[in-house]
This record gives C-alpha cells, structure tokens and sequence, in this order.
C-alpha cells in the first residue's frame, strides 16, 4: 500500500506539471503535503519534514548555484564565451568546424548554465552558417548536445551538484568521471548523429541574431580560457592531490580538503574572476554587482525546484516509506545504476525537466543505493543521465530550439529529441562500463 501511494505521489506530480502547468515548486510542495497526509504522518509534523527538506538541500547548495549563476553571467557579459568560441573557430577551420563547435560548446557549457549557454551560442552558430553556407541543424546540434551533456553530467550545474551532495559523493572524481563519459557522449549525439539530419532545412530567423563585441574589447585568450575553466582546474587538483601525494602533512591536506569544497571552490573562482573579466576588463564594481544581481534572478525558480524536491524527499523519509521502496525494488534484481537511471528517465518524459527528474529519482534511489554499496559517484552520472531523456514538447529547451532554428515539430523530434535521446543511453552504457572497471 505504501508503494502504491508513493507512485500515485509520483504520478500527481507529473500531472501538476504536465496537465495541470502547475509551478515545479507549488506542484512539489502540493505533492509533499498530499503524500504526507496518506502515508499516516501526523498533521502537524508534516509542515515540519517540508521545512526540514527545503532547508537542508538548500543549506549546502545554495551557494554553489548562486555562484555558479554569477560567473555564467560574468563569463557571458565580459565577451570571454565569444573569444572562446573565436579560437576554437581558427583552431579546427572550416573543414573540421563541427568539433569546433562542440568543444566550444563544451567549454563555454562548464561554467555557464544550460539557457545561457544557449541564447550565448546561437549567434556563434548562426552566423557559422551564413559565413560557410552549411546546414544550420549540422552546425548548431553537436554544440548544444554539449551543453546539454555538461548540464546533465557535470558539477557546477544544479541538479548533478545537488545529487553529489544528496549522495555524499566526490565533487572531483564525479567531474572526471563525468568528463570521460561526456566525450563520446557528445560525439555520437552531435558529430555523427547530425550527419543523417543534412537533409533538415533550417532558415534561422533574423530576430534571433545578435551583434558579437568589437574584438578589440574582447578578454584575451588565456584570462578567458583561465577564468572559464577555473571551477574545474581546482575540483580536479583537489581531486587528485591526496593520490599524487599520499604523505602529505595533515595542515596540507586540510588545506586541500577545505578548497575542495564546492562552496570554497565556487567563491574562489568568482573573485578572481572579478578581477580577470571584470575590473581589469574597465568594468566597475557596481557594474560588476548589477551583472551578480541579474544572475541571481535567473536562477530563482532553480532554487524553489531544488527546495520542494527536499521537502517531497523529506516527507517520504520521515514516513518510513523508503526502506518499503528498497526491499520493493531491490527484488526485481535490477542494478542499481540502471534502476536510478530508468527511474529518472521516465520522470524526465513525463515532466520534461532534468532537474525535476534527477532530484526526485535521487530521492527515490538513495534507500536501494546504499543497501547496494553503489557507487555513489557513479550514481550521479546514472542519474543525470537520465535526466536528459528525450526531450520533447513538454521540455522548454524542446521549443527553444525548435523557434530558433524555425523548424517543425517533427523535425525538432528528429533532431533536438533524438540527440538527448542518444546522450541519454550512451551515457548509461558508459556508466555500467565505468562500474566494471572502477
């Protein structure tokens, strides 16, 4: 009986969103109370496990988005995404220019989250296409399935960040493992899936062409390069500094420990780049601060998302219904990477949002993982793996890219769809190949 109201929880969730186009955050918190009041939880300790719920996932994430959000925008205001974008351009030439794109895509996508990325972008690919006369799906797709990969895989970005945190995983390993399922990710989906698409005719709309900066106000290559990626550069050494030197002094290695934290890590690479891509740039502190500001708003409602997805999570702890779900599902002798991955993939289809997917699988999956010994960095990757499953019209990134490159809905399915699809499952198969081996 609990299950079956797990599942109808689950299910009411999906028709708040989708039917109903309730809020994620109002639907979640409707879904929270509901399940609260059948699962047999007192009435007044149900407003107790919300506010519990909301106030523990955002007590360590918040910070790690807010930041995040805040070098997107710098990255993307200072013209630093476009010199990248410029060099990778020269780099490949036009005969190799679609892994141009996507490394440009990749990079540019690690620090940006995944709607900046886009609208970034789509002035860069566009104009690839009037200049070299190529198919606009051609050229633009594999950038995208990059950023789209590295919003699903890889730390900063809210939902595998809030899933390292849920699961107590590593930071670091999940970003290098990450990275190492995200390159033949983005290759098969973009690169050589976008070669059967040449015959999708695309005329980009006017409107949604923006002027680039003039070159000479643009930041240099190794301060854009440097600033962008520094998130990473950190995470990895912290990562791989206890194994390189495995008898260093505790004070060394609680000074490692310290910047590994995401937090740490985040704050870090804002102020220095408050300085590379802002004030040595000529930009004013308060000019600086509005762009901050800005940035917070943008990701308001990725934060009420993430909260009500605690205070859903909670609930379902507080009532003791998940150890019901582990012994439930652990008898259909599935693995539980696979499991995590299905569970988020189906909610993915059915909502449309990888961060809704991911966060109520992790929930769902955390009770079965820990029984299982799983992998918990591995787990992340499963999970946001299959957050990106096909996406499709209930999915916003689904119409944005379909308005865009003004195509019809069949050819979005064909193209936008189908990409996410094969990012999904690839990503999939590179995790169990990973558990194999790790």
């Amino acid at each position: 009986m609990t299950i079956l109201i797990v599942l109808s929880s689950i299910i009411l969730l999906v028709l708040l969103i989708t039917w109903g186009k309730v809020n994620p955050f109002v639907a979640f918190l409707i879904t929270a109370i509901a399940a609260g009041v059948c699962l047999g939880i007192p009435l007044g300790e149900i407003t107790k496990s919300v506010q519990k719920g909301m106030g523990d996932i955002l007590g360590s994430l918040v910070s790690i988005i807010v930041f995040g959000a805040m070098l997107g925008k710098l990255v993307a205001e200072s013209g630093a995404a476009q010199k990248i974008a410029m060099v990778m351009m020269k780099l490949f030439g036009q005969k190799n220019i679609q892994w141009g794109m996507v490394l440009t895509g990749f990079i540019v996508g690690i620090p940006l989250f995944y709607n900046v990325g886009f609208v970034l972008m789509i002035p860069l690919i566009f104009s690839v296409v009037y200049k070299y006369k190529l198919p606009a799906i051609y050229i633009g797709l594999p950038m995208l399935s990059a950023l789209s990969v590295t919003h699903g895989f890889l730390p900063p970005h809210p939902s595998p960040a809030a899933l390292v945190l849920q699961f107590n995983a590593n930071m670091g390993l999940t970003m290098i493992y990450g990275i190492s399922l995200a390159i033949p990710a983005i290759m098969i989906a973009g690169p050589l899936y976008t070669k059967t698409l040449k015959q999708i005719v695309s005329v980009p709309l006017q409107s949604f062409q923006s002027a680039d900066l003039p070159e000479e106000n643009l930041p240099g290559t190794l301060n854009s390069l440097l600033s962008a990626l520094l998130p990473v550069i950190l995470l990895s050494i912290t990562a791989i500094y206890p194994y390189v030197f495995p008898a260093t002094s505790a004070g060394a290695a609680a000074v490692s420990a310290f910047i590994a934290e995401p937090t740490i890590v985040m704050l870090i690479t804002l102020l220095v780049t408050t300085y590379t891509l802002g004030i040595k740039m000529g930009k004013s502190m308060v000019s600086i601060m509005n762009i901050y500001g800005s940035a917070v708003k943008d990701v308001a409602m990725i934060l009420l998302i993430i909260a009500g997805s605690g205070a859903l999570k909670q609930v379902l702890s507080d009532s003791g219904v998940s150890g019901d779900i582990a012994s439930a599902l652990q008898g259909l002798n599935y693995e539980p990477l696979f499991l995590g991955w299905l569970i988020a993939a189906i909610i993915r289809v059915c909502v449309g949002s990888a961060t809704v997917a991911g966060l109520t699988a992790a929930g769902i999956i955390a009770p079965v993982m820990m029984q299982a010994h799983t992998n918990p960095n591995l787990m992340v990757l499963s999970i946001g793996a299959g957050s990106l499953m096909f996406s499709h019209v209930n999915d916003p990134g689904f119409w944005m890219f379909k308005e865009y490159f003004n195509i019809s809905v069949k050819e979005t399915i064909l193209s936008w769809s189908m990409m996410e699809t094969l990012v999904a499952v690839v990503g999939l198969l590179g995790v169990l190949l990973l558990n194999m081996v790790i």
